[in-house]
């Protein structure tokens, strides 16, 4: 058993609303879902994994970050000079840092479109106008909503029964967008009492649902309790970008008719929220939204 896979090229055509109808039911009950023929090239997604595991081994290399191309990038970085060394060490290592730089700004750029297109969708099954989500996490300020990626690498353990990759947590933030590896799980959600494998599945982006979008819509969708475990054999790729309201964005249920009951969450800034969770992230969430009610 895996989480729903959706295809998002029907949201334009005649199967538009019963593709919404299926993101709609993946929102209330499973809070995670992949999408597949999103509209991101499988060209820029192959470069994506191409850079992102090859910067990970470069790292991972012995002696890497005291190594002479390291220094004189950090030494370039510290002058804050555009005048160039008349140096050829480090040519190989900042080519490739650049390359990684450029492939990375390309594809989260076209994954921010892909994030709006989501909330819009969302929009549109609570009852809201277009933009609603996206506003309300800007905060009244164009493009002031945070949009971070995190690129991580879980590599295989011997003991897994012993440790967490990441323990079980409900996301803060708003959207979070994943590009996983191809082949080796370790991500799971939890429904019904029941941990459930994210399955692995080449180049879909996985969708979950973070707090501030179970205040927004006032308990209908919900931010859902998931975690990594570790694997034996394979490492594990893990590209996760988070589309977050500003820091200084308010968020409260929304009032439109299909959200009837505005009284279920509080109203609070986003950034006090933060401050609750970054000391409260692995424990139950209501209580989270009880002491931001009182700050």
């Amino acid at each position: 058993m895996g989480i729903p896979v959706i295809d998002f090229s029907k949201i334009v055509g005649k199967e538009r609303a019963d593709t919404l109808a299926e993101i709609d039911r993946c929102c209330e009950e499973w809070g995670f879902f992949q999408l597949i023929n999103h509209g991101i090239s499988e060209e820029l997604l192959e470069r994506v994994k191409k850079v992102a595991t090859e910067c990970y081994k470069l790292e991972r290399e012995q002696g890497f970050k005291n190594s002479k191309p390291v220094q004189l990038l950090n030494h370039l970085v510290e002058k804050k000079s555009d005048e160039k060394e008349n140096v050829e060490t480090g040519k190989m290592i900042i080519y490739f840092l650049a390359n990684y730089r450029e492939t990375m700004k390309e594809y989260r750029a076209e994954l921010k479109k892909l994030g709006h297109k989501v909330m819009e969708i969302m929009d549109e099954n609570l009852g809201l106008p277009k933009g609603y989500i996206k506003n309300a996490f800007n905060g009244g300020i164009d493009n002031a909503a945070f949009f971070g990626t995190k690129v991580s690498h879980y590599p295989p353990c011997p003991f897994p029964e012993k440790v967490n990759a990441l323990r079980p947590h409900t996301d803060a933030g708003g959207v979070v967008l994943l590009f996983q590896d191809d082949e080796v799980k370790g991500l799971q959600m939890l429904k019904d009492g029941v941990w459930i494998d994210v399955q692995p599945l080449k180049n879909a982006i996985v969708i979950n649902t973070g707090d501030q979008i179970e205040v927004l819509s006032n308990g209908r969708y919900k931010s859902i309790w998931h975690r990594v475990v570790p694997q034996t054999d394979g490492q594990r790729r893990s590209i996760a970008s988070f589309y977050n309201p500003s820091l200084k964005a308010t968020i409260q249920p929304a009032v439109e008719k299909k959200v009837e009951d505005a009284t279920k969450y509080p109203k609070f800034v986003f950034g006090d929220y933060m401050s609750v969770y970054l000391e409260q992230k692995f424990q139950a969430k209501e209580p989270r939204f009880q002491a931001v009610e009182a700050i």
